[in-house]
């Protein structure tokens, strides 16, 4: 059992980056309630820290001075995430005054928008306050927040990656009238389960020039005719996900296939689509990962042969997932690797949860 000072600064430091913020603070005051006067204790503890790794932290006092020290350096705060916690905004505002200052680079929150919950709203101030006192902050993740009374105005300028997890946002948001300069580095935006955006929304994302990867998720108000006229002026998109939506497959390929001549990366449900679906996405010249996602096999599915035939067309296709289709171990799954040769070829029971496979 290795003692907690026979470890380097960086060692301890990579290991309390996997710790919850919740518990990375409690690490830093180790000892202070250990049943004496600071300074006095000897006793040797064991901390226990996930997949059951043990260190003895040796004398108390000299462990909490070590690990407050530790849990201060500015590299174990570059990326954060606050979702497991109902946060009163006191503490929030403690979290970014005393240790997501700089080097703070993603971060998770949650707006605990839920049923009867009386935990308080994101405010337009605490945004504002994080695109001051955060200036590297590249990736912020929201979920279940209530951001109607939050302007997409007050979002941090130096954004490159939005998600809007199961979020409610107000009809100004992502308009095109915006002010053109809101987020002038915005180069992904996850919209995941956001009941409120439609038509004019997705076309308000064309004021973002260096958009170049857009995830709906569960959009149910987005429109066939809004996608075609929306991907028109995102010409410049190189991946594109549709998963859980109202939108057939079929469409939303001849969209991509008339407009986005330089997607690299597709994502989407196979609800609606069909073998003439997938061929309008033959001799596509620049796409290199394809990832096709159940839950269902529809008989208008097309065959691992059709799929074969479709992906042989596309000259640098180097990726095919496909995922909740049933076809794992079984016949058709040989038939897709023998016939794609020079592609990665994976086949999955169930579409994986995360939706940052392409991150």
């Amino acid at each position: 059992m290795a003692s907690v000072n026979d470890l380097p600064d960086s060692v301890l430091l990579e290991i309390f980056s996997y710790l919850p913020v919740r518990d990375r603070i409690r690490i830093s005051r180790c000892g202070r309630s250990s049943g004496g006067t600071p300074g006095t204790g000897s006793a040797e503890a064991p901390i226990r820290f996930p997949a059951g790794v043990v260190l003895t932290a040796g004398p108390l006092p000299r462990v909490c001075h070590r690990w407050k020290r530790l849990v201060d350096d500015r590299w174990l705060w570059r990326h954060v995430d606050l979702t497991l916690y109902t946060m009163r905004p006191k503490v929030m505002w403690h979290l970014l005054r005393r240790y997501m200052a700089s080097r703070l680079y993603s971060l998770r929150m949650g707006g605990y928008l839920f049923s009867g919950s009386k935990a308080p709203q994101l405010s337009p101030a605490l945004m504002r306050a994080l695109g001051q006192k955060c200036p590297n902050l590249k990736r912020l993740c929201l979920h279940v927040a209530d951001l109607t009374t939050v302007p997409i105005t007050s979002l941090p300028s130096t954004l490159r990656t939005l998600e809007l997890h199961s979020c409610e946002i107000s009809m100004s948001w992502l308009l095109k009238e915006q002010d053109p300069m809101v987020l002038p580095l915005l180069e992904c935006i996850v919209l995941d389960r956001v009941p409120a955006f439609r038509d004019e929304h997705l076309q308000g994302l064309t004021r973002f020039q260096a958009l170049r990867s857009l995830v709906l998720g569960g959009t149910y108000r987005v429109t066939e005719t809004g996608l075609d006229a929306s991907l028109q002026e995102l010409s410049y998109l190189q991946r594109l996900e549709v998963l859980g939506c109202t939108l057939s497959a079929d469409s939303t390929l001849l969209a991509v296939s008339r407009h986005l001549r330089d997607v690299r990366k597709i994502r989407l449900t196979v609800g609606g689509l069909s073998a003439s679906g997938l061929a309008y996405l033959e001799g596509m010249p620049a796409l290199e990962s394809l990832c096709l996602q159940g839950p269902l096999i529809t008989p208008e599915m097309p065959t691992p042969a059709q799929i074969i035939s479709s992906c042989l067309s596309m000259p640098k296709l180097r990726g095919l997932e496909v995922q909740g289709l049933g076809w794992e171990g079984q016949e058709a799954e040989q038939i897709l690797r023998k016939g794609l040769p020079h592609c990665m070829v994976i086949v999955r029971a169930c579409p994986k949860e995360s939706m940052d496979w392409w991150m």
